[in-house]
């Protein structure tokens, strides 16, 4: 159950300094990445078909720029090579 408080005094609001150096830094400083433009995120899904669509030179260089879904790939590429190889 809810009670009404009597007497309570109003909330006086807090002075803030004058200094800009007190102030806390709220603004989110642009990313290097996202001020050239518009940034796009894709699905799980579209992420996959673009993967899929990609050629084997393009997943090799992502490879070897250090892409661990990349090195994935290629790996269970050379594997499945190898066992029908045999």
């Amino acid at each position: 159950m809810l009670n009404a408080i009597s007497g309570a005094a109003a909330a006086q609001p807090v002075a803030r300094p004058a200094s800009s150096s007190a102030q806390p830094k709220t603004q989110a400083q642009p990313s290097k990445a996202s001020s050239g433009g518009d940034t796009v995120q894709l699905s799980n899904a579209a992420q996959a078909a673009q993967e899929a669509r990609e050629t084997s030179a393009q997943t090799s260089k992502e490879a070897a720029g250090g892409d661990i879904q990349a090195r994935n790939l290629l790996a269970r590429e050379q594997a499945a090579s190898k066992s029908s190889a045999k």
